[in-house]
């Protein structure tokens, strides 16, 4: 039979209130003997305290929800794995939550999760409706945003610079001569696809490249989604000598459908995607992309929370990480600077 704290108090030869205050480290003092004849009975016993109920009544759990929109991607798990380490360090546990982009599914687990008197949130949201965000603040639940951005929302959020990485992505087939460069965007109604759109006008702009709107198309950030929204960008006369998708699932998506109808990358059609997961480095030809700073991002959201959580900072503070393009096979950046390097002699 489990022993209870009524069984480590008869050992102990004290009272329940006073294993209590032992055990939860109460402000209330307990002479140290008395102490030590606590611990000695909760040691001799294997008494385990019940850490929901401790939890209850100092209204904490020492756990943290986190919610993200599509664990099967690959760029969440290196934020979690971020997060989990510095909560772990400091004892704290993760519950995660996977919406599926379901802003209903969102607003159910926020609840949940509040039920269940977490010590505070992380999430990258699925659209841009704050209602069940303002909730949070009015429970000052503390909350902090990891990737993806909410507009108008003051808010503790992590992100990467979404403007400038596209930007870099689009600037760099420029340099290479592309002048017909598609764009394969994330749903229109996220900050995040938002911003990597605006970077993507940004850079043709600046280079005196109207923008043609038939060569913009939306996606869903998954790898079917990228293939579909090609297949219809090489439908068009003339198609794009260039793609720039707004992550790398898509990115190897839009590869696949150009593989499929008998193109090469970057021959005909260069590609390059952003977040740099695994896989694009993995995949024939390696993809060049934008890669954000996924770990770190992970591990400064978990810091932020816990400074919000010990009662730390003033107004919402937003940390913004530098995204870097990594140049791979995809772009065909490396076959032409092997172009330009002079043959030897004979």
């Amino acid at each position: 039979m489990t022993p209870t704290i009524r069984d480590v108090a008869r050992k102990a030869g004290v009272s329940v209130a006073t294993v209590s205050r032992v055990v939860n480290e109460s402000a209330h003092k307990v002479r140290e003997e008395t102490r030590q004849r606590v611990l000695e009975a909760i040691q001799a016993l294997g008494y385990q305290p019940n850490d929901v109920a401790r939890g209850l009544k100092k209204r904490t759990s020492h756990t943290i929800g986190l919610i993200v929109p599509d664990i099967s991607n690959p760029f969440y798990p290196a934020i979690a794995r971020g997060i989990e380490d510095v909560a772990n360090a400091h004892g704290y546990a993760i519950v995660l939550c996977n919406t599926y982009e379901d802003l209903a599914k969102e607003r159910e687990y926020l609840s949940l999760l509040r039920r269940r008197w977490v010590d505070g949130l992380i999430f990258a949201t699925s659209g841009v409706n704050t209602k069940h965000l303002q909730w949070l603040r009015g429970h000052r639940v503390p909350v902090v945003l990891v990737a993806r951005d909410v507009e108008g929302l003051e808010i503790d959020a992590v992100l990467v610079d979404n403007f400038r990485g596209a930007y870099l992505a689009v600037q760099h087939l420029i340099g290479l001569g592309h002048r017909r460069i598609g764009f394969i965007g994330g749903p229109s109604t996220l900050h995040v696809s938002q911003e990597r759109r605006r970077g993507y006008l940004q850079a043709l702009d600046d280079a005196g490249i109207a923008p043609d709107p038939a060569y913009s198309v939306e996606g869903n950030f998954r790898a079917e989604g990228g293939d579909s929204a090609m297949q219809k960008l090489l439908q068009l006369s003339p198609p794009p000598t260039a793609v720039f998708a707004a992550n790398d699932l898509m990115a190897i998506g839009a590869m696949n459908a150009i593989k499929r109808v008998g193109l090469r990358i970057p021959g005909d059609v260069a590609v390059v995607g952003f977040d740099d997961i695994p896989f694009a480095s993995l995949v024939e030809p390696r993809l060049t992309t934008v890669a954000q700073p996924k770990y770190k991002m992970g591990a400064m959201a978990m810091t932020l929370l816990l400074e919000r959580i010990e009662g730390k900072g003033d107004g919402p503070r937003k940390i913004l990480l530098e995204p870097e393009l990594i140049v791979r096979d995809s772009c065909g950046a490396r076959e032409k600077e092997a172009e330009e390097i002079p043959a030897p002699p004979p």
